[in-house]
């Protein structure tokens, strides 16, 4: 068994190397920690008593004209799929119709409802 001098204290080698780094689990690269892909619902009031409502973050490999071809046709609104620098492809229907998307999404099998996040009012 060895010693070392710290200071004034005596640890022992084997006492050192039970000591664990708190932040090992920080670094790991699979962890689950802020990997979840969420998709995003939003509302955004536009003039008066129009507002619109955008969905991102769906994955890239779903048609987005045929996602929106049936929401536009479910909920009876008119719709578009813009595309932005920062977020990448954006539906856009109007009206506010966060509670329906969010449902159609769960229930076509798209989406799970732990990972979408409705935002606005």
């Amino acid at each position: 068994m060895l010693f070392i001098l710290h200071g004034n204290l005596f640890i022992s080698l084997n006492l050192l190397l039970l000591v664990s780094d708190p932040f090992a689990d920080a670094n790991v690269e699979d962890s689950g920690a802020g990997t979840k892909e969420y998709v995003h619902i939003r509302v955004q009031q536009r003039n008066g008593r129009k507002s619109l409502t955008t969905v991102q973050g769906l994955k890239k490999e779903y048609s987005y004209t045929k996602i929106l071809k049936d929401l536009k046709k479910e909920f009876c609104c008119n719709g578009t799929v813009v595309q932005d620098s920062e977020l990448g492809q954006v539906i856009q229907l109007q009206g506010d119709q966060r509670k329906n998307v969010s449902t159609f999404l769960v229930q076509a099998g798209l989406v799970k409802k732990d990972n979408i996040k409705i935002h606005g009012f």
